[in-house]
Parts: structure tokens; sequence; C-alpha cells
């Protein structure tokens, strides 16, 4: 069944909705998303400490630094998520409209669905990859005492400028093709998960009360949201912990092929290596996601835009 698509081009303000979705996924999940960097970088490296578990490193960043300590890193997070969140979503959007070609179905649509939200993932890794160059290196330094002193960065702004200085603007990329299959595929699943989940749901519930629509519709935006950012992470966590090897290595000589380091990695660790960091990072998924799906849709609908 198909209708005609009744909503207008609303440009910029799918894109201002998706920035308040970044800034609330920063503020749910940089914590967990901290520990789950550190348990990358340490605990897949030869010469590494090794924690126990993501609640070893939490105490840890905790006894050592402090609360302070889980959001290190996180002005490049709030800067590059907003910018990022609000591309994602944005392109998204209007690039499933135009596949759409101004009629829609009443069911969710793969063959528009995984295309849009690839292409979005894509467009968003040239703007995520520095950000979280940035952000990785400095969530690694710190002053758990398990953790070796390095020369350290004083701020998000002073790593941008040395990276630059001795690796040149390229440098800012190291990562750039890991990252870009990591949201290109990440996203693809993400946005599969979180139509099809929210379809159903609506189709379950759709003879509730009308009396508590805005609570149903924000129960379903969290499950929906929630689930896709654990399918995401479920999916792509391998070539997120090669991306963190490859951002954070001292020597620019470094592999920067993602299958290359895998490789290192599983030669070194076994599969369970490929996935470290999985605790922290599924604790993470579903509550940020959530998060920015919620605030996604409240934004909408607030900014007069109406999600079919």
């Amino acid at each position: 069944m198909v209708m005609e698509d009744s909503r207008k081009p609303y440009s910029y303000k799918e894109y201002v909705a998706g920035l308040f979705a970044g800034v609330a996924t920063v503020v749910v999940g940089h914590p967990f998303d901290t520990v789950k960097v550190k348990l990358q970088k340490h605990n897949t490296n030869v010469q590494g400490i090794t924690y126990r578990n993501g609640f070893h490193c939490t105490a840890r960043i905790l006894a050592t630094e402090g609360v302070r300590g889980l959001y290190i890193g996180a002005t490049p997070s709030f800067v590059g998520m907003a910018f990022e969140s609000s591309l994602l979503f944005g392109i998204y959007s209007q690039t499933k409209q135009s596949l759409q070609g101004g009629v829609q179905s009443s069911r969710p649509q793969p063959q528009v669905i995984i295309p849009s939200a690839a292409f979005a993932g894509a467009i968003i890794s040239f703007v995520l990859c520095p950000s979280e160059l940035v952000k990785c290196r400095m969530q690694i330094q710190g002053t758990d005492s398990l953790v070796p002193k390095c020369s350290g960065y004083s701020s998000s702004l002073d790593c941008t400028l040395k990276t630059i200085k001795s690796d040149g603007v390229t440098g800012a990329f190291r990562g750039g093709s890991t990252t870009f299959l990591r949201e290109s595929i990440g996203n693809a699943v993400f946005f599969s998960v979180y139509e099809y989940v929210r379809y159903y749901m609506h189709l379950q519930l759709k003879s509730g009360s009308s009396d508590h629509n805005n609570l149903v519709d924000m129960g379903i935006g969290i499950l929906s949201g929630g689930l896709g950012g654990v399918a995401f992470w479920s999916t792509v966590l391998p070539l997120d912990v090669a991306k963190t090897i490859i951002q954070t290595a001292p020597d620019k000589s470094s592999p920067t092929n993602p299958f290359q380091v895998l490789n290192s990695i599983y030669r070194m660790s076994g599969l369970r290596g490929c996935y470290t960091g999985l605790g922290p990072t599924i604790l993470r998924a579903f509550p940020a996601n959530a998060a920015a799906i919620v605030t996604w849709e409240v934004a909408m609908k607030l900014l007069g835009i109406k999600n079919n």
C-alpha cells in the first residue's frame, strides 16, 4: 500500500532536531565510551595495562580522577556529535524522501532505508574521524596509576594542534577508511532496526488510548532507538576496536588497514580481543541511542515536523 507523501521539505529543521539528538547522546553515553576506549587501547596491546573488566576500569577512573575522568575528551564529542548527528538525521530523512519520490509506503522499505542510512553514515564519517581521533587520544591519557603516563595533551585544542604539527592535516583523518566502513554499515543496521521496531510497535499499540499518545511515543522511541543502538554496535564493534588502535598508535608508520589490525588482534587474543569493550559499549548503546531517538522525535514535534 502506498500513499502520497504530504511532508514538506523542512530543510534546516531536520538538521536542528538531529543536533539536539547528538547532544543527548554525548550527555548519556560519553562515560561509557571513555571506559570502552581505555579497554580497547590497553587490553589489546601486549605491553599495555589489562583491566579485568569494564567495572574495574570505571572504578579505577573514579578513584583516581573522579567523575570528571569519565568525561575526558567530551568537548570534541559535543562538537563532533552535535554536528555529526545533525548531518546524520538530516541527510537520512531527506535522502529517504528523495528515494521515495513523493510516494510513501505504509511499511518500512529496506530498499529506501538501507541506502539512505548508509549514505548518511558515509558522509558523517568525514566529520567523525578527526573529532574521534582527538577524543580517543584524550581518553587514553589521564592520572590513573594503571595507565603509563605519556607526554599528554592539556586540552582538545592542544591535541588537535600537536597532531597537525606532527602528522600534517591528513594526520587528523587517520583511521578514516575504518570510520567510513563502521558508519556506513552500522547506520544501515541502526535505521533498519529502528524503523521496523517502531513500525511494528505502532501496529501493536494502535488501539491504545489517545490520552497516552505522548507517553506511548516516548516508550516506542526508547525501545526502537535502544535496540537500534545495540544492533549497530554488535555489528561493527570489531571495526571500532581497529579504529581505536589505528588512531591512538604512537608510530605514524603503524598499519591503518583495519583488517590487518584485526588479524593481528585475533592472532594475539582471539575473537574476544576483536570485541574488546563489548560490555560498556552495549551498556552505553541502549540508553545513549534511546536518548538520541526520543530527543530527535520530540524536537521534530516541537519544530512542526511530522515523522511518518
